[in-house]
């Protein structure tokens, strides 16, 4: 019988910025794959990487020695896949391991995964080819590697071989459940409670997103969209809640209100089956209404999280985003108008973003209120458009095997320094916005200082 282990590579430990967070979200992804492959008859272990540590996983190689190792790869686990690898390549009885890659990182990087070590590189959807694959290995002779479609590997002369694309599943309500039985969920539950008072359970109901923004990768899925249906969503609604204790659902999909007729299913599912599930989403101001947030208030909604990413149209615009920022604003106010928490995602440092657009970014958050809001410096993922606009103006050299796209710097409006105290001076002026009716004097005088301070820095940087 093949011994299949599958893993990620991502160690909480290793990870501040996560840590001061604390949201850690269960890998789905290896999850359906295990639960596809058990479905095949394919029994699997999971290493859930995410509480444990390097060390930890080393040892469960060494010990299960498995005939294929599945490893889930994005852009912040690059560098441990690497190592991780590494280990399976120098380790005597890991000699005859398949390593096969999957995620969006694979795509883009394929060769140097390759060069690496890896024996398969499954792009796109990994449940059918990562089956596919493993049958391979298990019986050689019964079939043949170059007709595993969604795969790229090396054949015996080295040569880099890439068969043709997998289609998509269409029917993704055949999908079994993620295997969250391989994990412990329950360290999730306790590391969300301890920090935020309440536990939370991933769910994905739809793969793809049809919008195009500049940034954002499409390496797996595509400009698709496919959605499972409403009684799908609601059957594993249900078999979570009899199964597990947790608080709230975090809905992990691009643009949950995406479809408006699917919405309204979603929630006469839920009231005809009286089913109590209080959850999270994201989704976009051009996809919501006052009717869309009465059906997610309807149908158990607590926070609704909406993308702006700018308050500066001009730089929406260049991100195409294909929304108007003003809808924006009105859906966050709109939202808690309904009861609804609103949350709301800010990118500084795209190219050509100026003060000005920085001072309009402030302005956009104070009129609109969110009751959260994220900043993040503006990076190129590799096969963006993002990525293809400013290849041309990068500022760094890097070694691919110790960075990641993270790293990459390129010539902005200002320095990457000034936007790092930009981030500081976004802020601080919204906090002091927010402190103006109840916070005592010297509080208010402390947040002006740092806005100051944060501001004069971005002069002496730009």
């Amino acid at each position: 019988m093949m011994r299949i282990l599958l893993t990620h590579g991502y160690f909480l430990e290793e990870d501040a910025k996560e840590q001061a967070i604390m949201k850690p979200y269960v890998p789905l992804g290896i999850l359906s794959i295990s639960a596809w492959l058990e479905k095949q008859g394919y029994d699997n272990e999971v290493f859930d990487s995410t509480f444990q540590n390097f060390d930890l996983l080393k040892n469960r190689l060494e010990e299960f020695c498995p005939d294929v190792v599945g490893i889930y790869v994005n852009l912040m686990t690059k560098i441990n896949v690497l190592r991780v690898m590494r280990v399976i390549r120098e380790h005597p009885k890991l000699k005859h391991t398949k390593i096969i890659l999957g995620g969006p990182e694979v795509r883009n990087h394929a060769d140097n995964f390759l060069k690496h070590g890896a024996d398969a590189i499954v792009i796109g959807e990994g449940e059918e080819t990562m089956l596919e694959v493993i049958q391979y290995f298990e019986q050689p002779d019964s079939k043949n590697l170059a007709l595993i479609r969604g795969l790229i590997w090396r054949n015996e002369a080295g040569e880099k071989i890439e068969n043709e694309e997998r289609a998509l599943i269409k029917q993704i309500d055949e999908l079994p459940f993620a295997n969250r039985k391989k994990i412990d969920l329950q360290r999730y539950f306790d590391a969300w409670k301890s920090r935020h008072g309440h536990s939370s359970a991933s769910v994905s109901t739809m793969r793809g997103c049809p919008y195009t923004c500049k940034w954002c990768s499409r390496a797996v899925y595509g400009l698709s969209y496919r959605r499972m249906s409403a009684k799908r969503v609601c059957d594993e609604l249900a078999y979570l809640q009899k199964n597990y204790q947790f608080d709230m659902i975090w809905f992990v999909d691009d643009v949950f209100t995406i479809s408006h007729k699917w919405l309204r299913e979603f929630a006469d599912e839920i009231r005809a089956r009286e089913l109590n599930v209080a959850y999270e989403i994201i989704t976009r101001a051009d996809r919501m209404s006052e009717e869309v947030i009465d059906m997610l208030v309807e149908s158990g909604c607590k926070r609704v999280w909406i993308g702006a990413e700018s308050g500066s149209q001009r730089i929406i615009d260049a991100m195409d985003r294909r929304v108007d920022v003003n809808q924006v604003r009105e859906m966050i106010r709109l939202a808690r108008k309904k009861g609804l928490e609103a949350g709301t995602f800010i990118m500084l440092g795209y190219p050509g973003e100026t003060r000005d657009d920085i001072k309009e970014t402030i302005r956009h958050l104070t009129e609109s209120d969110p009751d959260y809001f994220t900043l993040t410096v503006a990076y190129p993922i590799k096969g963006t458009p993002l990525y293809a606009e400013v290849e041309n103006r990068f500022l760094t050299d890097l070694e691919w095997d110790s960075s990641t796209d993270r790293d990459i710097d390129f010539k902005r409006t200002y320095s990457r320094k000034f936007y790092d105290y930009a981030v500081r001076w976004v802020y601080n002026e919204v906090a002091l916005h927010k402190a103006q009716k109840n916070a005592s004097f010297f509080h208010l005088s402390k947040l002006r200082l740092k806005s100051i301070a944060a501001r004069s820095a971005m002069w002496w940087f730009a």
